[in-house]
């Protein structure tokens, strides 16, 4: 099995360890009788998501014919990103109308920890990591890709591929703050646009974390940590945050 680590352009930039993390997850996986070969293509750049959003879809297009291209000889895609992923499996296709085929590599492309539970079947990623964690549910992981169930996608995810591969840690305490299912106000351009909503939107989430008690504040979509992570540090806040992927690999929370 060839898998092609996408790596988000906002994350190669601002947070490698993200990506190194994910790298780190699925080449573990080889050593637990996994056929698998992990490679991070080095011609891929940006999916095109921020030109799409802003409408900008000329110029996104050539973005995502080069993605398609890159990664065409993987098997499967994985990226540390829900919003790269819902950009490249179900905008492509109003993107590119005519250019997708049932076996594209849109097709093939998936979230890590939707990787790891539905592709590989991983049940458990073995580690410790003695935190309260609250779990933040980007928009684009619960409402595009919908790693929580049917049933849960309006309420607190608590049978969700994230939240049952950290609760296979030892130590980790999910805990769980109101209106989980709330967007933080990030949006992409949203947030520049939009400066005020955005803003208040993220310190109710910050606020619902911190009431419950959270330590760590994760996501699968690091875009949305680095908004709530400018507003903790802003205010003085007491919490970290830390994308799934580092907390499954094994990472430790850095000084404050």
């Amino acid at each position: 099995m060839r898998v092609g680590l996408f790596v988000p352009c906002y994350v190669d930039q601002m947070f490698p360890d993200v990506a190194m993390a994910a790298l780190e997850i699925l080449e573990r996986q080889a050593g637990v009788g996994v056929e698998i070969e992990v490679e991070a293509p080095s011609g891929q750049t940006c999916c095109g998501q921020p030109l799409y959003n802003a409408g900008q879809w000329e110029a996104a297009r050539p973005l995502a014919r080069r993605h398609l291209r890159v990664f065409e000889h993987c098997d499967y895609v994985v990226s540390p990103s829900g919003s790269c992923v819902a950009m490249v499996r179900h905008h492509y296709d109003k993107l590119l109308p005519d250019e997708l085929g049932p076996q594209s590599v849109a097709r093939r492309t998936y979230e890590l920890c939707e990787f790891l539970t539905d592709v590989l079947q991983v049940e458990r990623v073995a580690g410790a990591f003695p935190h309260r964690v609250g779990l933040h549910a980007s928009c684009h992981s619960l409402r595009t890709l919908r790693l929580a169930p049917a049933s849960e996608r309006r309420t607190p995810p608590e049978q969700d591929r994230v939240a049952r591969l950290l609760r296979g840690i030892d130590g980790l305490q999910l805990v769980e703050g109101a209106r989980a299912d709330e967007c933080c106000g990030f949006g992409g351009v949203f947030a520049v646009e939009e400066e005020a909503v955005s803003v208040a939107m993220g310190r109710d989430r910050v606020a619902a974390h911190e009431s419950a008690g959270a330590e760590i504040l994760t996501s699968v979509d690091m875009s949305c940590l680095a908004h709530l992570d400018g507003l903790i540090r802003r205010d003085g806040g007491p919490i970290q945050v830390m994308h799934v992927a580092q907390i499954l690999a094994g990472r430790s929370p850095g000084p404050r």
